[in-house]
Parts: C-alpha cells; sequence; structure tokens
C-alpha cells in the first residue's frame, strides 16, 4: 500500500499534525487512538438510498473503530430519517453547513463539489483531521486538487468508468490524480478494485476493499416461511434500469401461476429523465392491483416493513450486470432473513453460489417463474439461508474491523524508545529506489523518526550540496545500492551516525564494494543468506558486518479471491534477459499440456526488444527469436502461452495464476514465487544457487520435467488448496511486510542487527 508523506523542510520541524496523529497510534488502541476523520459524500441524505445510506454507515464505522467522527452534510435537512440515528452514536458529530450558515451562498440542492471542497479545508484547519472520507467523483477531483488535503483522503469510488469503453485518457488521467492524492482508494468489491489497478497504474497498491454495510434493528428479521398470499418487497428509488416499472407486473404475472401475491413498494424518488416513463411509474404505484406503495419511510421503518415480507427484490436491466458495484439493498434483505431475486452475474455467483435458485431472468414472466419456486418451504428456506449467511460478512462490526486495519497502517505505533518530539533523522540515499519503496514508506510513517530522500539523478550524479547538508543532519544513512551513494555518505559520515548499505547483485561484482571503507559502514544488508555469504566472499567484508534482511510481500494487498481455472494457469514475471530462462517456462508448458490442454502460461512483462541494452547484444536477440519460433511453431504451444503488459497490477493479474514459475539461472531472491504464494498460488522453483535458503525443498525442483510432473500431481490429484495454503503460511511467516518492516526499523531505530540465518527455517522453528 503506497503512502503519500509529504516533503519536509529541512530546516522544519515536520508536520506536526502527523506526529500527532501517528504518536497516538498503535495496533488495538480502538478509541484510544484519538484520530480526527471527516467524512463527506456528494449525496443527499434526504434520499433513502445506498450512497445516502453508505455516508450514515461510514460514519459509524468510523466512530466504531475508535475515531472522532464528524459527518459533513451536503443538503439542508428536510427529513431527519439517517441523520436523527447518529445523535445517538458517541464520538459522532454532524455538521449542517445550511442550518449553521457555513456557506451563505449555498443553494437548496446542496453544496457544489467546489463549496464542499472548501468548507471541507476550512474545517480541517481548524480541527487538524487526521483522515477525510469523500464519496463522489466529481467531489473526489475537486479534492485531489487541494494541497492542504493531499495525502490524507480516503476516497471511496464508485461513479467511475466501470468498463473499458468507459475508461477513456480523460477518465484515466482524473482518477489517476484522485489515486495519487489519496491515502487510500476503498473499493466495494473486488472487480472494482481489480479493474481500477487494470486500468489506472496509479491506483494499484492504494486500493483497498470496503464493502457495502449492513446495519439492521435487532428486532427486525423475517418470518422464515412464506406467506399465503405471498408478499414481494422493494426498496428504493424508481428507475428504468431497476425494472420498478416492470416489477409491478409481477403479482398479476404470479397470479396466472397459481400463486397470490402481493408487492410493497418502498420509496419516494422517481426518475423523471423521461418524463413518459415517470408518469407510467407514477400511474403503477397508484394504481395497479395487489401493490401497496409505502412511500418514503425512514430506513428502519422500511426495515421493519420489509421484515414482514418474504421475498425482497433485486432485479435490474441486463445492461447492469456488468456493474462492479454490490447492491447494498441485497445484503439489507438477506440480514433481515429474507431471499432475494438477483440477476446471474459472476458477482452474485460468488456472493450466493451458482445453484441459487432465485435468480432472475430478463423479463417478469421468468421472474415470476422463480418466484413460484419461492413458495415452496423448503427452498424458500434454503435461499433465505444463502442470503443470511452472505450478508453476515457486510455488518458494522466488520466494517469497524477494516477500518481498524486501515487505521493501523495509515498510523501506525511509535517505535519503542523514540520520541516524535525529538525524531530520529534518517536519509534514504540512491539513484533507483524503486525496490526501497514501500519500506521508505514505512519508515515515513512511523512517529518518533523524520526521513528525508536524497534522490540521485543517476549511479554518479547528484546534487553534492544537499547530499552534505543531509549527511550533516541525519543520524541514520541508509544507501539503497552499494554504488558511488555508499562510497559518498561512507566519506562523509560523522562520528555517531549510523551507515546502513543495501547491496544487490548487480553490484557485487562492479567496482565500488572494492572502493567501500568498510570500517565506516555499520551494516551490509542482503536480501538471502546466500547473497550474505558470497558478499563475505568477494568483498572480504567481515561476518558481522554483512546481514540478511529479506524482501518483503504484501500479503494483505496480495491475498485475493482466485479466478476459476486458476490451478490450470502458469505465470512467469519478466524474462529478460535470457538468465530469466523463458524456454524452461515453456519446456514445463509442453510437458503439461501434452497430458492436460488446459494448462496455459501467462507472462507478465516488457518484451526484450523494450530493453536496448538486452536487444542490442546479438546472443540475446538470437536466444529470444529461437525461444519465440518454437512456440509459433509448435501446435501444442501455439495456444497455450499468453503474454500480458508490463505493469504493476500484479495483485490483479495473480487472481488467475495458479502456479508461478521460477526458471531462472541465477537470482538473489527472486519475488514472483513469493507473491503468488501469497495471493493464494504455489511457488514452482527451479534449484538455481541459494533458491533452498529462501523457500523450502517442497517447491524446489531439479529439472523443467521433474517441475511439470509435481505440479500435475497437485491439480490431478486434488492437492491444489492445501498446497497453496501451506505456501502461503510459509511466505506470510517469513517475508511478510509487517515482519520486514520491523527488522528495518530494529536496525534504523535501534541499531540492531539481525542474527544471520535461513528464513525458510525461521518460519518452520
Amino acid at each position: 500500500m503506497t503512502n503519500h508523506p509529504r516533503e519536509r523542510d529541512p530546516a522544519s520541524g515536520g508536520d506536526d499534525r502527523g506526529s500527532r496523529a501517528g504518536g497516538a497510534a498503535g495496533p488495538g488502541n480502538g478509541p484510544a487512538r484519538g484520530l480526527r476523520a471527516l467524512v463527506y459524500g456528494d449525496v443527499d441524505l434526504n434520499i433513502i438510498d445506498g450512497s445516502a445510506i453508505w455516508a450514515q454507515s461510514m460514519t459509524q464505522g468510523l466512530a466504531a473503530a475508535g475515531c472522532e467522527a464528524t459527518l459533513l452534510l451536503k443538503a439542508p435537512v428536510t427529513t431527519d430519517r439517517l441523520v436523527a440515528p447518529l445523535a445517538e452514536v458517541p464520538g459522532v458529530t454532524v455538521r449542517r453547513p445550511h442550518e449553521e450558515g457555513l456557506v451563505p451562498e449555498a443553494g437548496r440542492r446542496g453544496l457544489t463539489p467546489d463549496q464542499a471542497v472548501e468548507l471541507i479545508t476550512r474545517l480541517d484547519a481548524e480541527h487538524g483531521y487526521d483522515l477525510v472520507v469523500v464519496r463522489g467523483s466529481r467531489l473526489a477531483v475537486a479534492a485531489a486538487q487541494n494541497e492542504q488535503l493531499d495525502g490524507r483522503l480516503w476516497t471511496y469510488l464508485t461513479d467511475v468508468p466501470q468498463s473499458v469503453a468507459g475508461m477513456t485518457a480523460t477518465a484515466v488521467s482524473e482518477i489517476s490524480d484522485i489515486a495519487v492524492a489519496s491515502r487510500l482508494l476503498l473499493c466495494q468489491t473486488e472487480e472494482l478494485r481489480g479493474f481500477l489497478e487494470s486500468s489506472v497504474p496509479a491506483a494499484c497498491g492504494k486500493s483497498v476493499l470496503f464493502p457495502p454495510v449492513v446495519v439492521t434493528p435487532d428486532d427486525a428479521h423475517g418470518t422464515g416461511e412464506p406467506h399465503q398470499p405471498l408478499k414481494l418487497v422493494y426498496t428504493g428509488k424508481f428507475a428504468p434500469r431497476w425494472n420498478t416499472l416492470e416489477m409491478t407486473e409481477l403479482p398479476a404475472a404470479l397470479a396466472r401461476r397459481g400463486v397470490p401475491a402481493e408487492l410493497h413498494m418502498i420509496g419516494d424518488k422517481v426518475h423523471r429523465d423521461s418524463p413518459e416513463w415517470a408518469r407510467s411509474m407514477s400511474r403503477a404505484l397508484e394504481s395497479t392491483d395487489g401493490l401497496t406503495w409505502h412511500g418514503g419511510k425512514p430506513r428502519a421503518e422500511a426495515l421493519a416493513i420489509s421484515a414482514q415480507c418474504d421475498v425482497g427484490l433485486s432485479w435490474r436491466s441486463p445492461e447492469m450486470d456488468a456493474s462492479l458495484e454490490l447492491s447494498t439493498k441485497v445484503l439489507e434483505l438477506g440480514a433481515l432473513g429474507l431471499p432475494v431475486v438477483v440477476n446471474r452475474t459472476p458477482m452474485h455467483e460468488r456472493l450466493l453460489g451458482a445453484d441459487y435458485p432465485l435468480f432472475a431472468g430478463e423479463d417478469a414472466d421468468s421472474v415470476a417463474d422463480a418466484l413460484t419456486l419461492a413458495a415452496d418451504p423448503d427452498l424458500y428456506r434454503e435461499a433465505a439461508e444463502r442470503c443470511r449467511t452472505a450478508a453476515a460478512d457486510f455488518s458494522l462490526d466488520r466494517a469497524a474491523e477494516r477500518l481498524r486495519s486501515y487505521l493501523d497502517l495509515v498510523f501506525p505505533q511509535a517505535p519503542a524508545g523514540t520520541d516524535p518530539q525529538r525524531p530520529v533523522k534518517v536519509v534514504i540515499a540512491g539513484h533507483d529506489l524503486k525496490f526501497f519503496t514501500r519500506l521508505s514508506e514505512f519508515l515515513t510513517s512511523l512517529p518518533g523518526l523524520e526521513v528525508r530522500v536524497d534522490q540521485w539523478e543517476s549511479l554518479r550524479n547528484h546534487d553534492q550540496y544537499r547530499s552534505r547538508e543531509l549527511a550533516a543532519w541525519a543520524d541514520v544513512v541508509i544507501c539503497e545500492w552499494c554504488g558511488p551513494n555508499a562510497l559518498f555518505y561512507a566519506e562523509h559520515k560523522r562520528a555517531g551516525q549510523r551507515l546502513v548499505v543495501r547491496l544487490h547483485r548487480f553490484e557485487l561484482y562492479a567496482e565500488w564494494p572494492r572502493k567501500l571503507d568498510i570500517d565506516k559502514v555499520d551494516a551490509v544488508v542482503c536480501v538471502s543468506p546466500y547473497y550474505a555469504s558470497l558478499t563475505r566472499e568477494l568483498a572480504g567484508w567481515p561476518a558481522d558486518k554483512v546481514v540478511v534482511l529479506p524482501n518483503w510481500v504484501d500479503v494483505d494487498q496480495l491475498d485475493r479471491p482466485k479466478l476459476p481455472g486458476a490451478e490450470f494457469t502458469l505465470g512467469m514475471v519478466g524474462i529478460a534477459p535470457s538468465r530469466k530462462r523463458l524456454d524452461r517456462g515453456i519446456e514445463v508448458l509442453g510437458e503439461l499440456r501434452r497430458r492436460d490442454p488446459r494448462f496455459t502460461l501467462a507472462v507478465k512483462t516488457k518484451q526484450p526488444w523494450d530493453y536496448w541494452w538486452v536487444w542490442n547484444r546479438p546472443e540475446e536477440r538470437e536466444y529470444y527469436e529461437r525461444t519465440y519460433r518454437t512456440v509459433q511453431r509448435d501446435p501444442l504451444l501455439a495456444e497455450g502461452v499468453v503474454f500480458d503488459p508490463f505493469g504493476p497490477d500484479v495483485a490483479t493479474w495473480l487472481r488467475r495464476v495458479g502456479f508461478m514459475l521460477s526458471t531462472s539461472d541465477d537470482e538473489s531472491f527472486h519475488l514472483a514465487p513469493a507473491e503468488c504464494a501469497a495471493s493464494g498460488g504455489v511457488p514452482a522453483v527451479l534449484t538455481w544457487p541459494g533458491a533452498d535458503t529462501i523457500y523450502s525443498g517442497r517447491w524446489l525442483h531439479d529439472s523443467p520435467a521433474e517441475m511439470a510432473e509435481a505440479i500435475h500431481g497437485v491439480v490431478s490429484e486434488g492437492r491444489f488448496d492445501a498446497a497453496r495454503m501451506a505456501a502461503r503460511a510459509e511466505i506470510t511467516g517469513n517475508y511478510s511486510l509487517d515482519r520486514v518492516c520491523g527488522m528495518w526499523t530494529d536496525l534504523v531505530v535501534h541499531g540492531k542487527v539481525p542474527a544471520v540465518q535461513d528464513p525458510v527455517g525461521a518460519a518452520a522453528a
């Protein structure tokens, strides 16, 4: 998850708001964390729909997670059906801009996005909010342009394009701006998160799940048996795509099938984009036989009425089947114990099961056919239980738990022994920090540390004046790469200052380690025991100077449900240069497809010709030409290899990958198999030097043929689930982001050097 720290002026004491918030936070602190949150949705809380209920439940969830939560209203209150219940929630404040005269020029339809952002920044200047939760794309675009809110926005994304055709260049640009300015992007469903990450690179690593929240009265619940006549219920807005006019045909359609039925409709918002449709809808509400229109009701009363009915309706136009959102109404009715008629979509199948009995067809007759099943008590109970079970994961308690975990992530606890008022001053220096970004962001987020970055233009070029200034300022210097940056900071090291150098495979065979004054270095960090041993041998440095801090794996971000058939998809990430040995991966695929043609190989990569230093070498070019010809000319392989674009959307891509291949000649760590394991897949690693110090023997293979045999056995013998659970447990125990960040914190803050040990053995101990 990407942090968005503010640049701190070297002469300043940093951002004291961040120090105050972070210092109070910590895992399990709950209400003691003392965080202040503001919630604003570009929604009218006088109208009961999913977006208005979101504003109410988000405020309640933040309060339950331990925040002082302020809900800022968009429109003047004409009915307090959603606002009044918040008055009873401890820690919640409701601000009414119209009634309080906060925006004198505000119209009766509510604040414009620009007015809302101006008011939010004014209130923030007064109260110092630690996070600002916003909903509404126009509002989010305006908020993203406000530097005062930069890095503190938690943006809930729903009204954004949800198709490739709709994701225009303008939409990508706007969502990218929102993502960059936001600390978190809250996505309602896994489908929406995956689509955003695949379309907007800036969303990767920041997107987290925040599904709809269902809060139902304790005394509202269904009867558990269908009535005679069968009572159908719909709550919400009346609109063409919601099939509300077609729903009014259901009592008559059921009567023709010998099933007496009545329809109860609750709501008062009739869409008037089409005046003719609006007139038809209004006539149907007022005059249809078997239909009772209750009008608009407070939410608690609407739920009480619904609970006295038998079956909920969430039947929509087929054009909405591609929606990446989940209806709050489906979950609310399910929580009441009612089965719900819904369209058959992949999302609903995952929620309720592919064999759920009340999936709707496209017209009223097909829905009536499904509803006749609901008159059967046994089928009714089964459908009701499916909906009740599905809704259980969307409770307010579960929402508060999710929010609490995100608060713990964004506002970590100050390390023991540090004082946020006198922070440890840390410099991170290097020309290419992409492998250190998450660690840098974590260290920056810690109260008790003040982090500044010395970004070098290239290996050798940098602003010497800034580097000298930072060298004189820092308590601890971390050099990413053992290159000229390490030589510079070793030369300018002060007494009492600590210098940590992280060494990669690239520079191990270069000139710089031989020139480094190792006496000036407190620790040289390698990512694996094998490379630590090799570093001691080649550089001749003291054994206790070379330590192992492994690469990290963001287990929480990668832990996503696999797509159906993932066990038949092999994966490779990055195939250049040739020592990555794509040819071996293709050999594994060939062995498997000879046994089962369902196996495929997905390769997420740049192409070799995208790297000039690879493509300009004749032997490299010849290797790839030969390998690609092998795929093209072999009918067994030609239909089994897919190349996917290189990009940061690895977590989304991994949902379809069951086995990650590591077929290289050599690697310093090779993160891709570990990331696949964290995603619920299985590593498949050839025994390159040092592989056995990173991955346990169960994932190692001596040849492509042996690897193919093992993969086929896992799938054909039904051991895939057991294998992937074991792999995830191993990777979480060894390389989780929490564990590795803790090791770096000990090194940076306390100078505590971890003992060199086999990470695989550490997890097993």
